[in-house]
């Protein structure tokens, strides 16, 4: 089979596409025949050695497909069944093994393709939006990077929720974050989003703020954030937030998160619940994805370029 191996950390070009043996799966593992595979940034820092990695490795952490053989102990899946995953290390390949337990079925109305495009950043804005903060009809939130790819969802959910919805953007992106709902829409590059929320809300600030920037707007986003409102830190685009004084929280008695996907999938069962609920919203039409561009496996380093240059709008796929 094909895969893409990483034996030495540095640029797209490390990304080799060669033959290895199809793994066999092991006890409560599956074999997965991939079809579509999601690319996301974690996947450049692991390549350029940002996020270490044992070397050699094979990157990508989500994608769909159908079961090509199960190992022992697997009771709930069969050969051919249509599964997705994430949050599991080896997808750039042909062939991958992921754990049993973290595979979810595809209902008819998901292709292999939404699957890939929606598991990763799906789930995380629906923990975000479900369970960090349960966002309630009539509160406000402030979405950063609203037209990145969790926040372009995160900000469909919110509305769908009955939420006010601040969303910032780049100037170029604005009408990505305007066109999945967002109520006022705030370019970074221009304007002092503080300020415009602070004066939107009547000084009031928003229930819950979501910063997945980190570092150049962390600040802002606290003071933004109203009484006993959330403040959800889950990414850190811009750098890692320097250490503060704890002591800043009182002032409005602000709850300060730093979540991960795992967190929030920790049982199958959540797992499941979580993947049903998006999928069914996917389906329903309610949620909409944008995939921006669909690769060939061998070509890669290409999609990695694409993505590190700020090309992309949407989900960059790899397809075997």
């Amino acid at each position: 089979m094909k895969a893409i191996r990483v034996t030495a950390t540095g640029g797209p070009e490390v990304l080799q596409y060669i033959d290895v043996d199809v793994p066999e799966p092991g006890s409560g593992e599956v074999l997965v025949r991939i079809e579509a595979i999601g690319v996301n940034f974690i996947d450049v820092y692991h390549r350029t050695g940002l996020y270490k990695m044992p070397l050699p490795f094979t990157p990508g952490s989500e994608a769909a497909g159908t079961v090509e053989r199960v190992g022992a102990g697997v009771g709930d899946l069969k050969k051919g069944d249509r599964v997705a995953y994430a949050m599991v290390r080896g997808a750039y390949a042909e062939y991958a093994i992921a754990p049993a337990n973290l595979l979810v079925h595809l209902p008819d109305s998901i292709d292999s393709k939404t699957a890939a495009a929606a598991m990763l950043q799906g789930m995380t804005a629906h923990y975000l939006a479900m369970s960090v903060h349960p966002i309630a009809a009539g509160e406000t939130v402030l979405i950063q990077a609203a037209a990145g790819g969790v926040g372009a969802l995160l900000v469909q959910i919110a509305k769908m929720l009955g939420a006010r919805v601040f969303g910032t953007a780049s100037t170029k992106h604005l009408h990505i974050a305007a066109e999945a709902g967002c109520d006022v829409v705030i370019d970074y590059t221009k304007d002092d989003f503080e300020a415009i929320v602070m004066s939107e809300t009547d000084g009031k600030g928003c229930n819950a703020v979501y910063d997945s920037v980190g570092k150049t707007t962390f600040d802002k986003s606290l003071n933004c954030c109203g009484l006993r409102a959330t403040l959800g830190l889950f990414g850190q685009s811009s750098g890692v937030v320097p250490p503060f004084d704890p002591s800043r929280l009182a002032k409005n008695g602000v709850f300060l998160t730093r979540p991960s996907l795992a967190h929030y999938i920790h049982t199958r069962e959540e797992l499941l619940d979580r993947a049903r609920e998006l999928f069914e919203w996917i389906g329903s039409g309610r949620l909409k994805l944008r995939i921006d561009r669909e690769v060939p496996l061998r070509d890669v380093a290409d999609a990695h370029r694409a993505l590190e240059a700020r090309e992309t709008t949407g989900k960059v796929l790899l397809i075997n």
